[in-house]
């Protein structure tokens, strides 16, 4: 009796003990560690990202279930040999309750071995490369953008319905670009098409003129690409002054005009591509926040944008369920795993392997604006097949 006393009352205790170290950690800030690059090729990206974010947690009166929220930013520089020291120091000197990056899916790689390691929970709010869901998944580890593959299939089965059987693939010859033109071909031969080239450029060279006459001379049905940022703007411009937008149709992904309309100008009309977001979306949640975006930072919201605010309302959600207690990680993993949002780019949830399930969108450039001509592919889920979780 009296051994079940003392058991009683040090159990008491020990609850006692960590109820009031929850209260305590509650009543600080949730710490927010965003590893993006604010400097450098694709410091717009991290800069559209971190507003998105911030914009969702602005609207939610600046909390998270109830909890401030404080900011530690760290450029990633989009180098991926400083990841693995950046991201640790978020984690061990930092302390951050949460990792939200990267760009980069160099720099993915280097940050995926130190969550492993650390158990850190790390959202992604834009980097592309397939096995951060899938050969690397772990429980730890959140998608709140796509995969390469997530956004180039569709396409395939669009182009062989426009009648196309004979295609060419063009893209940088790095891993990024190839794991997107596999993404297509896989979709476009399924369907009976034939890839007749696939051209690979060293990266990251933007002398696509030999290429441009190579083409011509195989006389495709279509091109289908993968190029981004600057390349984009540089091949789509010069396909148009080799004289080849009126005979030969150019398809991509829609990284390839994504955040470069103005840029591209004329030359981009008519350019078909496939991605799960478009300024133009006709859902009373994009058009919301297409108008708070604009009212806080003075220009139109593009995909990076979204992808941080649908990552700041993951968080508002799920820390709103919880009341602000993110004592319990295994709880905190569950109740991120089952998110499901109504974002501005349509219904988002996540897959066992914590990839997106989202639409994808077929867009054609018209007037300077990406028009929705259809859902190339409603609810997609990526194959994760070499995901152990």
């Amino acid at each position: 009796m009296k051994t079940f006393k003392k058991t009683s009352l040090a159990a008491l205790m020990s609850a006692t003990a960590l109820m009031s170290a929850n209260i305590m950690a509650n009543d600080e800030p949730v710490k927010l560690g965003l590893m993006l690059p604010y400097s450098g090729t694709y410091t717009a990206l991290g800069e559209a990202i971190t507003n998105g974010l911030k914009l969702a947690i602005e609207q939610e009166g600046g909390q998270l279930g109830g909890r401030e929220v404080e900011y530690v930013q760290l450029d990633s520089e989009a180098d991926p040999s400083k990841a693995p020291q950046n991201m640790s120091r978020l984690v061990n000197r930092d302390e951050v309750d949460f990792v939200i990056g990267p760009v980069h899916s160099g720099v993915a790689m280097g940050m995926l071995r130190v969550a492993q390691q650390t158990g850190a929970i790390m959202i992604i709010p834009n980097a592309g490369l397939g096995a951060a869901t899938n050969e690397l998944c772990m429980p730890n580890v959140f998608r709140t953008s796509f995969s390469m593959w997530q956004d180039s299939y569709p396409m395939g089965k669009v182009a062989y319905d426009q009648g196309h059987r004979e295609i060419v693939t063009i893209t940088w010859d790095y891993a990024g670009g190839k794991e997107d033109l596999a993404g297509f071909e896989e979709a476009f031969t399924a369907e009976g098409g034939e890839i007749v080239e696939q051209i690979l450029v060293p990266f990251p060279s933007t002398e696509f003129q030999s290429y441009l006459t190579q083409i011509a001379s195989l006389a495709p049905d279509a091109v289908y690409t993968f190029f981004a940022g600057g390349g984009g703007v540089g091949f789509v411009r010069d396909y148009a002054s080799a004289g080849l937008k009126e005979s030969i149709p150019l398809l991509g992904s829609g990284f390839l005009t994504e955040g470069n309309l103005a840029a591209l100008g004329d030359a981009g009309e008519g350019v078909l591509t496939t991605l799960h977001y478009a300024e133009t979306l006709e859902n009373e949640q994009n058009q919301t926040f297409v108008a708070a975006y604009e009212s806080a930072y003075g220009e139109i919201p593009d995909t990076y944008a979204v992808q941080g605010y649908d990552t700041g309302m993951m968080l508002v959600q799920a820390l709103s369920v919880l009341g602000g207690d993110t004592s319990d990680q295994e709880r905190l993993i569950d109740v991120l795993a089952n998110v499901q949002l109504a974002s501005p780019r349509g219904p988002l949830s996540f897959s066992a392997s914590h990839h997106p399930i989202q639409n994808v969108y077929l867009r054609e450039i018209r007037d300077g604006k990406h028009e929705v001509i259809s859902i190339a592919a409603e609810n997609l889920e990526v194959p994760d097949e070499a995901c152990r979780m």
